[in-house]
C-alpha cells in the first residue's frame, strides 16, 4: 500500500476514533448487547432497532481505544437498513479482512470504508479491538442471552 493511501486510512480511523458516529443510546431499541475486551479494557453497549429481518437503526455507547471506537462507528454506518443475513455476510467479510486467513469464507459482502481497518491484521493484539463490536452485533442478531456480555476472550 502506498504511503498516501496509508495516511488517508489513518485519518479515517483517527476521525472515527475521536468523533464516533451514532454514539448515543438509541431510543426504542429492540436489542441491547454489551461487549468487553479485557485485554485492552474496551467496553461498549450496542443498540439495535430491528424489524423482522432488517436492521433499521443502530447506535452505541462505551469507552475504548481508537481502533475499537472507529471500528464500531464504521460498522454502524454500514449496517443501517440492511437485512440480518447481509450483516452476517459483513461479519464474515470483516473478520476475514482483519484475520487474513484463507479459510474459504465467502467474503463477497462489500465492506466500503471498513477496508481502512485491514491494516489491523499486522498488529495481532489490536484484532480484538477491531472485532469487539462485530461480536456484539453477531450475538445480538443471533438472540444470544442479552444479559451476558460478549467478550473477546
Amino acid at each position: 500500500m502506498n504511503e498516501e493511501l496509508r495516511a488517508l486510512y489513518q485519518e479515517v480511523i483517527i476521525d472515527h476514533g475521536r468523533h464516533p458516529r451514532n454514539f448515543k443510546k438509541l431510543e426504542g431499541y429492540s436489542c441491547c448487547q454489551e461487549a468487553y475486551n479485557p485485554l485492552c479494557g474496551d467496553r461498549l453497549t450496542l443498540y439495535l432497532k430491528l424489524d423482522k429481518d432488517k436492521i433499521l437503526d443502530a447506535s452505541f455507547e462505551g469507552v475504548g481505544c481508537a481502533i475499537s471506537m472507529a471500528s464500531t462507528s464504521l460498522m454502524i454506518e454500514r449496517i443501517k437498513n440492511i437485512r440480518k443475513s447481509e450483516a452476517q455476510q459483513l461479519f464474515d467479510s470483516f473478520h476475514h479482512l482483519v484475520i487474513a486467513s484463507d479459510s474459504g469464507v465467502d467474503v463477497s459482502a462489500p465492506l466500503g470504508k471498513l477496508n481502512v481497518l485491514g491494516g489491523v491484521r499486522d498488529f495481532p493484539t489490536r484484532i480484538k479491538c477491531a472485532t469487539l463490536a462485530w461480536h456484539a452485533l453477531k450475538a445480538g442478531l443471533e438472540n444470544v442471552d442479552h444479559d451476558k456480555s460478549v467478550s473477546t476472550e
